[in-house]
């Protein structure tokens, strides 16, 4: 077949496969221009799932007359100068809108602010329409409809209205959390309307933003990070360990504003929480990182979600000591999830009032317990006997009062030394310790609060991190082989191997060249025991290779650390002095991320004491 050019329709299609992939493609695309076009409201509806129907509505500056006809010609945008490196719009390729054209039925209805009038254009399967006069208030309306009838076999791979729907609005709320300032509204047929009122860019304003598209839980389980290394500036909040998700579709990223999915900065999030999570639990994360547009590439993909950075090393250094720091930083937390967990298991049943008894409707408590069947227990002759048990007329008699009040006198007295020794510790965040309950679980008082910990989870993690200070503070141990192992790897491998041997050499790994394309190791650290070092090795190569670190060792040394705190430490099912429980709260107080285990679990509970008054209906 002789080479041939492929008409205009052809050429949008093939850009529309990588551009509009689904619905919720058309939505971050005309939304974004609506922002680059300074919007300060969006309104978007859709109808079966955004194949029947999506229209963006926007107050911006409008696309004047004679512009309408480039809008939706292919490579034409008024976002890009001549430098692709100096980027500050969302959009900036000018495919967008021919690709959307390509296969639906796109029409565009915009008026400047000084328009006498609006105008609009239309685009149906890529034939273009004449401009025509249209009315229209200042801004531009986008309407696609019957999206992908063009290129019906795309539709064989959408899946249904509802997932569809959900898709969209995941891609708003993406976007609406680094545009505070701009109100959006999603509606339509096939949806509840969703509502995400302007605040303004401020961090508290930012911060209720994050709280309109993620719940109003994340702020009070959040910590705010704000770090700058060599002119990258990370800005954003982290969850607390104890508030975490079962998978990452919560944790948001941005680069100079734009919404992104990058692996790097994933793996940094992974990375930095990987002491205080369980592999299979994730963070809540909305971080910003703001640079130089010419350190960063985003034109990577037609769909602008992949970036990639010229110093990812650098990227990932700050995002995960920027986190850590706050992570230690931010004291001991516990996630308010865990009180309201804690509250519905407390909540009452419902209450029987079907009962025999006197006319006014309440028994005694002896007629109650002997009505119950318990035999065996006599409130009259029980010493913790209920108020109407005390005497013939259902009260206290002159000897059952003067009994009373002396021997809570007594008690009071007995109880005067502890309370005045406690009262410091009850200004403390885990407060003082009154009991320990199933030999497990210290139950705590502050001035607020009620507090419950887990006493083998806390341990293991101050264990935890003891050994893991003690073994990152110098050089691991390292036990010399009887013969040095010879890994075979591609030659750049093995050069990247050999730039991070001093690093490796202080987790106790000796490493050096052998040869073009082998490496020799003649030391292992000695907590690895008998180990797989041709994959240990690999394993590092390629973790070089994606990520410039290595992580993987100093993992694997901290796995066995975490063991060994698991099996050190004070187990369940031990009895405790108060002096030991008041010591093991005050070890809480100051090791930074004590407020899980080594397993990600949850360490304590807090329960406040205005939660505790309305399971009484005292508020």
């Amino acid at each position: 077949m002789p080479i041939r050019q492929l008409s205009e329709t052809m050429i949008n299609q093939i850009a529309a496969g990588e551009v509009i992939e689904r619905p919720a493609s058309v939505v971050k695309e005309l939304v974004e221009n609506a922002l680059d076009a300074g919007a300060a409201r969006i309104e978007i509806v859709t109808a079966g799932g955004g194949l029947n129907l999506i229209r963006v509505t926007d107050d911006g500056s409008g696309i004047p007359e004679k512009e309408l006809p480039l809008a939706i010609a292919r490579h034409c945008t008024s976002k890009l100068a001549d430098d692709i490196h100096d980027i500050h719009s969302l959009g900036f390729r000018g495919e967008a809108l021919p690709s959307i054209g390509s296969v639906a039925r796109l029409s565009i209805r915009s008026r400047t602010a000084n328009g006498d009038s609006a105008a609009e254009i239309g685009i149906e399967g890529g034939r273009v329409s004449a401009v025509k006069p249209a009315a229209a208030n200042r801004g531009t309306t986008v309407e696609v409809r019957d999206l992908f009838f063009a290129t019906p076999a795309r539709l064989k791979f959408m899946k249904g209205e509802r997932a569809e729907s959900s898709a969209t609005s995941d891609v708003i709320k993406r976007i609406a959390i680094a545009f505070p300032a701009v109100c959006f509204t999603l509606a339509g047929s096939d949806r509840s309307t969703l509502e995400l009122p302007a605040t303004d860019g401020s961090p508290e304003g930012r911060l209720r933003r994050v709280a309109q598209v993620m719940g109003a839980d994340f702020p009070a389980n959040a910590i705010a990070i704000d770090a700058m290394r060599d002119g990258v500036h990370l800005a954003g909040h982290v969850s607390i360990p104890s508030f975490s998700r079962a998978n990452a579709l919560q944790q948001y990223a941005y680069v100079n504003g734009r919404p992104v999915r990058d692996k790097l900065i994933a793996g940094a999030i992974r990375g930095a929480f990987a002491d205080v999570l369980s592999r299979d639990r994730h963070a809540v994360t909305v971080l910003f990182l703001t640079l130089d547009p010419a350190i960063v590439d985003v034109n990577v993909h037609p769909a602008k979600a992949d970036v990639r950075f010229r110093d990812p090393g650098l990227v990932r250094g700050l995002i995960v000591g920027a986190i850590r720091e706050a992570l230690a930083n931010a004291g001991i937390r516990a996630a308010t999830s865990g009180a309201a967990g804690m509250m519905a298991a407390f909540r009452p049943g419902a209450a029987s009032y079907a009962h025999p008894g006197p006319a006014n409707g309440h028994r005694s408590y002896e007629a109650a317990y002997r009505a119950s069947g318990f035999a065996g227990f006599d409130p009259a002759r029980s010493p913790q006997r209920p108020l109407d048990a005390g005497s013939a007329n259902g009260g206290f008699g002159e000897n059952d009062q003067a009994a009373f009040d002396a021997g809570s006198l007594h008690s009071a007295d007995a109880r005067a030394g502890q309370d005045e020794a406690a009262e410091t510790l009850l200004g403390m965040a885990l407060g003082a310790a009154r009991a320990q309950v199933h030999e497990n679980y210290i139950v705590a008082q502050t001035r607020d609060s009620l507090v419950i910990v887990d006493q083998h989870a806390a341990h293991e993690r101050l264990v935890y991190e003891a050994l893991k200070n003690a073994l990152h503070s110098r050089a691991v141990p390292s036990q010399m082989l009887l013969l040095p192992e010879i890994v075979d790897l591609p030659e750049e491998d093995a050069e990247r191997l050999a730039l991070h041997s001093e690093t490796l050499a202080r987790f106790g790994l000796a490493v050096e060249r052998f040869g073009p394309g082998a490496v020799a190791v003649r030391e292992t650290p000695s907590m690895l025991g008998e180990t797989n070092v041709q994959q240990l090795v690999r394993d590092l190569a390629d973790e070089i290779a994606d990520n410039d670190t290595v992580d993987t060792l100093k993992e694997r040394l901290d796995r066995i650390a975490a063991t060994m705190a698991c099996h050190g430490s004070v187990r369940s099912g031990r009895l405790l002095k108060p002096e030991e429980m008041n010591a093991l709260l005050r070890q809480m107080e100051v090791t930074p991320g004590s407020g899980t285990c080594n397993h990600g679990r949850p360490t304590y509970i807090e329960l406040r004491l205005a939660d505790i008054e309305r399971l009484f209906g005292r508020r």
